[in-house]
């Protein structure tokens, strides 16, 4: 329940704080006194966009405070619990507009998200007027006002979380599917160069040793020359190396016969002689071994070519050809993963898809079952208040596909249809309803919802619009059943509606030197009865007005 509003340096008002009481809140004033004002501060309580035009000039910031009781209300104090407020049984909301554009909210005392003030104001307070008039004529609106009535938010909000899961996996699905799409391509050209390298099975320092068997095989006729020449000159040659060192060593050996004392030895030139001769013997057989294969060197020099053409392609070295290969084909796995994915993500969304229909089907049940509810109390509400032609009706429209379009809210595509007439057929409401029968359908869905919505707070600011003599007197009863079950706060011109508060507020403005301000004061029986007064009389307010004044405030105190 809101208890007390304060608002400073907004729009006119410098300062002001107006206190509210249980039941039945009556605000009035002449036309342009600012009690359009109050509204607009509330609705910047309930998480309203603000801008600096709302900042009374030559000030930098406008403040807005909203005291609510909510002792009797569990479900603001868990909301507050879980948001991280504490446990209270009060809220306390500070909203504060400044030139700089630092606006800031505050809520019990703790820095709070637009987001956050938002999903509060809808617990807390319900404001009913002309913006309200045009949200009910949205199907998406009316569909929420069913879900409502039906007692049925409970039951869409489970629903809506299997839907937003369902739709998390919808999206993935989208994405690996623009994935698949998008390496379809890329899949093919792996797999061709996967074949490529595979195929080719490259081995580390394999260049390297077909490089030096190439050198070999080019080089052949060239060693065979020079293995020749060596051999010839080391053995076969007349004086030949190993001969002539023959002689050496017999002379060596005459030497030490004639002279056992002279320091030579044939020992050492006999060691190199037989070394001289393993290596002639040697090179005869290597020379042995030394074939041209021009065949051989063509397959190295083609093996050459592959591998150099796939070290350009892949990196410059063997190692990096095979480190593209282990990637190519993680990446190709990768791809078949995906595949896997896909599938199994479909045969849940298939599962999801089966359950939501069901819940769908559930809810749609729930509401047709509450549509006619609905239209039995709405009418008996409506036919009160001076419309007893009026009919009602819920419409169900199907699908446009053959299967059950699902969203947030569940399958159903529904319109509130309406006849003010009798005889005259029942067409959309927002095509039917004059200003003054939409005023009146307005509070009727009011007094409905009233006895199954949660919120402790409604306001009604133009619900006269367009009616006055008999309908007024019946619309002020209507607010004042309402205001038994709720804290109603109800902006009206008319006495019938005035004279049935609980508690009567009168808004008025003046001149102060050179500023405009407008002030709010709660009036005593005296002063209220001056009030309705004036509502009846106008400026000149007679002896006669002043009797007819009390006698409606008499007849709302103590009604036969």
């Amino acid at each position: 329940m809101l208890t007390e509003l304060s608002i400073h340096h907004f729009a006119i008002i410098n300062e002001l704080s107006v206190q509210f009481a249980e039941g039945l809140n009556i605000i009035s004033g002449e036309t342009g006194a600012g009690k359009s004002i109050l509204i607009g501060a509330l609705a910047l309580i309930l998480g309203e966009r603000a801008n600096s035009d709302m900042i009374r000039s030559g000030e930098d910031e406008a403040i807005v405070e909203a005291h609510f009781d909510i002792s009797r209300h569990e479900g603001i104090r868990t909301f507050m619990r879980e948001r991280g407020f504490g446990a209270a049984d009060e809220v306390l909301i500070r909203r504060i507009v400044s030139r700089s554009g630092k606006n800031r909210v505050y809520i019990n005392g703790r820095i709070g998200t637009l987001s956050t003030l938002s999903e509060i104001g809808e617990l807390l307070i319900n404001i009913s007027g002309q913006n309200t008039h045009q949200m009910i004529f949205r199907s998406d609106n009316q569909l929420d006002v069913l879900d409502e009535f039906g007692g049925l938010m409970a039951l869409r909000s489970e629903y809506r979380e299997m839907y937003d899961a369902y739709s998390r996996d919808q999206k993935q699905m989208r994405a690996l599917m623009d994935k698949k799409l998008k390496q379809a391509e890329r899949e093919e050209l792996f797999r061709y160069q996967i074949d490529e390298i595979v195929n080719a099975n490259p081995v580390v320092g394999e260049d390297r040793t077909l490089a030096e068997e190439k050198n070999f095989l080019t080089n052949v006729e060239k060693l065979s020359d020079l293995v020749q020449s060596a051999y010839g000159v080391l053995y076969e040659n007349n004086n030949s190396v190993l001969s002539e060192l023959h002689g050496v060593v017999s002379k060596l050996k005459e030497i030490k016969k004639l002279d056992s004392s002279a320091p030579l030895s044939g020992n050492d030139i006999e060691d190199l002689y037989y070394r001289l001769e393993d290596l002639a013997l040697t090179l005869r057989d290597y020379g042995k071994n030394l074939v041209f294969d021009p065949a051989r060197l063509e397959a190295v020099e083609a093996r050459l070519e592959l591998l150099g053409r796939l070290k350009r392609k892949y990196g410059g070295s063997i190692e990096s050809v095979l480190e593209t290969l282990h990637n190519l084909e993680r990446e190709a796995a990768h791809i078949s993963t995906l595949e896997d994915e896909i599938k199994a993500l479909a045969e849940r969304i298939a599962l999801e898809e089966k359950v939501l229909l069901e819940r769908a089907g559930i809810l749609s049940e729930k509401r047709k079952a509450a549509a006619s509810r609905l239209k039995i109390s709405l009418e008996g509400e409506i036919s009160q208040l001076n419309m007893e032609n009026a009919r009602f009706e819920v419409v169900f429209r199907a699908s446009s596909g053959k299967t059950t379009e699902l969203n947030e809210k569940g399958g159903d595509i529904l319109e509130f249809y309406f006849s003010a007439n009798k005889g005259e057929e029942l067409k959309p409401l927002s095509l039917v309803a004059s200003g003054g029968e939409l005023s009146r359908i307005m509070l009727a869905f009011k007094k409905v919802l009233a006895m199954t919505g949660s919120v402790e707070t409604i306001i009604f600011d133009e619900v006269d619009s367009g009616i006055g003599g008999a309908t007024a007197e019946i619309v002020g009863k209507k607010l004042q059943e309402v205001s038994g079950s709720h804290q109603v706060i109800c902006i009206t011109h008319l006495p019938q509606i005035a004279c049935r508060g609980d508690r009567h507020l009168r808004v008025s403005k003046y001149v102060d030197g050179d500023r405009t301000i407008a002030g709010v004061s709660v009036l005593n029986d005296e002063d209220r009865l001056e009030e309705i007064a004036r509502m009846l009389g106008g400026v000149e307010l007679t002896k006669k007005t002043r009797e007819h004044a009390r006698e409606m405030l008499l007849a709302a105190r103590y009604p036969l």
